[in-house]
């Protein structure tokens, strides 16, 4: 029997400079797919190039970390946008990235929504919605091109409405855990506000990722990059995960 295949995922592009670049540069050489910043909550065109040539160069799938335009919050503040508003600017991430990934003979595989996007997307429809529609703009506009990429995924919490958007359209949902975050009994994540919301004990994180690639709900796992120790962590839960018979591979 083939061993059941998971992903690993995290964001990178998030710390402008050598040093930020450095750690992501360490991060990468983990993780199976990494979600890149595209400017709204984090991040720059120098940053992206960067990240995505690394991501490149160690054969890593990359996706379009998009956001509210929020770089004061950090993507983590709701913002009421009308939904062509929001439609508009995802597609305008998607379109950064796609330049970057393709400077450095890269391409972009899949979405993410970053942080209140993502915790709007899976609950509002209509949210969700925007986001879908700006996919298919994205694809739409690469279709026919010489070389065109194939069209993106959307990595999303499992029975959200983010991802039955993606399938009432075509698109293909990737279910997503995070191995560093705590849940409440219902399945949504614990508010950051509130203590706890972050797992700090690296036998919780290792704990919890097994938990979740084992109970067969989830394609990826996302670590946190500015959690403490991230890379070390991460190749710790990589290691525990293949010794538990997981194929850690990218699902884009």
């Amino acid at each position: 029997m083939p061993a059941p295949v998971i992903d690993l995922n995290a964001d990178v592009g998030e710390r402008p400079g050598p040093e930020g670049i450095a750690a992501d540069a360490r991060l990468i050489a983990v993780f199976s797919s990494v979600n890149v910043a595209c400017g709204f909550h984090a991040g720059d065109a120098e940053t992206m190039r960067a990240v995505c040539a690394e991501a490149v160069l160690r054969r890593k799938r990359i996706g379009a970390h998009v956001s509210y335009l929020d770089r004061e919050g950090f993507g983590r503040r709701e913002l009421e946008l009308a939904p062509d508003e929001l439609r508009a600017q995802v597609a305008q991430q998607i379109a950064a990235l796609r330049l970057s990934a393709g400077l450095e003979n890269g391409h972009v595989g899949y979405v993410k929504p970053h942080g209140a996007l993502y915790n709007r997307a899976a609950r509002d429809r209509e949210c969700a919605e925007a986001i879908v529609a700006a996919m298919l703009d994205a694809d739409r506009e690469q279709a026919g091109r010489v070389g065109a990429e194939p069209r993106l995924k959307l990595l999303g919490p499992p029975d959200s409405e983010l991802l039955a958007a993606a399938a009432e359209h075509g698109i293909e949902g990737v279910s997503e855990g995070f191995a560093d975050r705590a849940y409440n009994p219902d399945g949504t994540l614990v508010a950051r506000s509130r203590p706890g919301a972050v797992l700090s004990d690296p036998d919780a994180v290792v704990a919890q990722a097994l938990a979740l690639a084992q109970s067969g709900r989830f394609r990826s796992l996302c670590l946190h990059s500015d959690t403490p120790g991230a890379a070390e962590l991460a190749l710790r839960v990589r290691d525990s995960l293949i010794g538990a018979g997981f194929e850690v591979r990218a699902f884009a």
